[in-house]
């Protein structure tokens, strides 16, 4: 890219610098290492892991399961959510997500989550 070029940066809120010298690489780069659709992905399911929670005890032996499949549900009735969330996965990778959801319940949705990817790519 030359400095004649005509290009746009969307830094989220952070600073640009212009100013190039050496070799860089051309892409796209996120604030904090992750992308955005991630973290929405992330936190729009721990909304609804919060809210689940509170309709099952947490005496339940099997609640993070139970409290799982209901988010799933959610998810695959919602197409919006469920392509938000399958883009979320390409692009940060199904461990950052689960890392970024941060609840027990969450590996049981990054199952389902991976389910839905392997019947995308194939």
């Amino acid at each position: 890219m030359s400095n004649n070029e005509n290009w746009t940066v969307n830094t989220g809120g952070g600073n640009f610098n212009k100013h190039i010298q050496g070799s860089y690489i051309q892409g796209n780069y996120y604030a904090a290492g992750k992308p955005q659709s991630l973290v929405q992905a992330a936190g729009e399911i721990q909304a609804l892991l919060k809210h689940l929670e509170t309709s099952y005890p947490s005496d339940i032996p099997a609640r993070d399961m139970v409290v799982a499949t209901e988010v799933v549900k959610h998810i695959e009735t919602n197409p919006t959510m469920k392509q938000k969330v399958i883009n979320a996965a390409k692009e940060g990778g199904l461990a950052a997500l689960e890392k970024a959801i941060d609840n027990p319940a969450g590996a049981f949705i990054i199952g389902a989550i991976k389910g839905w990817l392997e019947v995308k790519n194939n």
